[in-house]
C-alpha cells in the first residue's frame, strides 16, 4: 500500500520519524510531505532516509509531473501527524498554498489527520468548527492525547502514539473485521441522586468507552453508544444515548441490545443508590446530626445481558475497576468476577495510583469465562480498544 505522510510544522513533527518507520516495517510505502514549517522541526534529508524518498513542501517542484496531483492519486491512504491549528484551518477552507494542502484537495483516497497543539488552540471555537468541517467531509481527526505538552503545560492536544495513530489509520482501508456487525457499548459513569444538588457517583470520564466506540467504527460496525454522565467528545458516526443512573442504563443497554451482535459494558455503573432521594436539597443544620442515607443495592447489569441474550452468539463483553487488597490481587479480583458474571470476555483493568479513570492510557487485562488470561494490554486507550476488538472478533469468528 502507498502512504502519503503529512507533516505540519509543530514540535510534535518528531515523532512522526516513529510514525514513519512503523509503517514502513509493515511493508508499505511512504512519501513523506512535510509543510515549510515542518522541515523547520525535521530536515528532508531524515525523512528521505527513513522514507527511501524524495521529499519536497513546494508546489513548484516537480512541475512538470503536477506533483500535487500525481502525489494524491496514488496514495492509498494520507495521514497527517502531527496535524496543527493552522493545517485544520487550512484544510478546512480549501486552501492549496502548498504541497501538502494541494495533496489533501485533490486526494480521493481516505485520509486521517492526528492533532497537536496547546489546549487552549485545540479547545479554541475557531479550531472546533474547522475539525467539525473537516469530520462532516468524511476526514478523520483523531482527537488529541491528554498529557504533557511543551514546557510545563500539559493537557487535550499532545500528539497520540504513533502506533495508535498507525492503528487507527490503517483500520480506514484494511478490510473491516467487524463490518455489517452491529454493536453496543456503554461508557462513563452512572450517577445516584441522593438529593437535587447532589449524587452517589465515580470518577469515569467515558474516555475507554468513547475509544472502544470509535475503534468498532473504524472497523466497520454500526455502533450504538450508551452514554451515562460521559465528558470526553463523542465522534462522529456514533449514535449516542445518554442516560443517567443505573437503571436506565439497564433499560437504555436492554433495548439496544435486543439486535446487536455484540453489547460492551465498559461504563462505571454504581453498585448502590439512595433509598430514598431526597425530593429537596438536604441542609446542613448545626443542631441536628448529620442524615443517614440508607442505601439499596442496583441490578448486575452485566450479568443480567449475559445471562438473557437477546439472540443466539450474541458475544457480551464487560470491565471490572479493581484495586488489589488483603483478599488477593487486582488479577484474583477479576478471575472471581469472570466466573460470577458469566460474560465472554471481562476486560479488569487496574484504578489504583492513579490509573484507570480520567487518565489517556490504561492497563488491561483480558480475561475469557472461565478466568484465562486471553490479552493484555498497556498503553493509550485507543490502542487498548483494539486489543479489546481483537479478542470479540476471535470469538466472533468461532460461533
Amino acid at each position: 500500500m502507498r502512504v502519503v505522510l503529512g507533516v505540519a510544522g509543530g514540535i510534535a513533527a518528531y515523532k512522526a520519524a516513529s510514525l514513519l518507520r512503523l509503517l514502513r516495517e509493515a511493508g508499505h510505502a511512504v512519501r513523506v510531505v512535510p509543510t515549510s514549517s515542518a522541515l523547520r522541526f525535521v530536515g528532508a534529508p531524515t525523512w528521505e532516509a527513513l522514507s527511501g524518498e524524495p521529499v519536497t513542501a513546494d508546489l513548484f517542484d516537480d512541475v512538470e509531473n503536477v506533483a500535487h496531483v500525481e502525489v494524491a492519486r496514488t496514495a492509498d491512504l494520507v495521514v497527517v501527524a502531527p496535524a496543527t491549528a493552522d493545517l485544520l484551518a487550512r484544510a478546512a477552507s480549501g486552501r492549496a498554498d502548498d504541497l501538502l494542502t494541494a495533496t489533501l484537495l485533490t486526494a480521493t483516497c481516505p485520509v486521517l489527520m492526528a492533532p497537536a497543539m496547546h489546549t487552549q488552540m485545540w479547545q479554541h471555537p475557531a479550531t472546533v468548527a474547522n475539525v467539525a468541517t473537516l469530520r462532516a467531509r468524511g476526514v478523520h481527526v483523531l482527537d488529541p492525547d491528554d498529557g504533557r505538552l511543551t514546557g510545563t503545560d500539559s493537557g487535550p492536544g499532545r500528539l497520540p502514539e504513533p502506533a495508535a495513530i498507525v492503528a487507527a489509520a490503517l483500520a480506514l482501508v484494511a478490510p473491516g473485521d467487524l463490518a455489517g456487525r452491529r454493536v453496543v457499548i456503554s461508557a462513563g459513569g452512572t450517577q445516584e441522586p441522593v438529593d437535587p444538588v447532589r449524587f452517589l457517583g465515580n470518577r469515569s470520564t467515558g474516555r475507554q468507552g468513547v475509544a472502544l466506540a470509535l475503534a468498532a467504527r473504524d472497523r466497520g460496525a454500526s455502533v450504538v453508544l450508551v452514554a451515562a454522565n460521559v465528558t470526553v467528545p463523542v465522534p462522529d458516526g456514533i449514535e449516542v444515548r445518554e442516560v443517567g443512573t443505573a437503571s436506565q442504563l439497564r433499560e437504555a443497554m436492554t433495548i439496544a441490545a435486543a439486535d446487536a451482535d455484540v453489547v460492551v459494558m465498559a461504563a462505571a455503573v454504581a453498585d448502590f443508590r439512595p433509598a430514598d432521594p431526597a425530593g429537596t436539597k438536604i441542609k446542613k443544620t448545626p443542631s441536628q446530626a448529620p442524615p443517614v442515607i440508607e442505601l439499596v443495592e442496583n441490578p448486575d447489569v452485566l450479568a443480567g445481558l449475559a445471562a438473557h441474550r437477546a439472540r443466539p452468539g450474541q458475544v457480551v463483553v464487560g470491565f471490572a475497576a479493581e484495586t488489589g487488597d488483603e483478599h488477593g490481587s487486582v488479577l484474583d479480583h477479576g478471575r472471581a468476577k469472570a466466573l460470577r458474571k458469566g460474560a465472554d470476555l471481562l476486560v479488569v483493568n487496574r484504578v489504583d495510583d492513579g490509573r484507570g479513570f480520567g487518565t489517556p492510557d490504561n492497563e488491561v487485562t483480558v480475561l475469557d469465562a472461565a478466568g484465562q488470561v486471553v490479552a493484555e494490554a498497556t498503553g493509550s486507550k485507543d490502542s487498548v480498544a483494539h486489543t479489546v476488538w481483537d479478542a470479540v472478533v476471535a470469538l466472533l469468528r468461532r460461533s
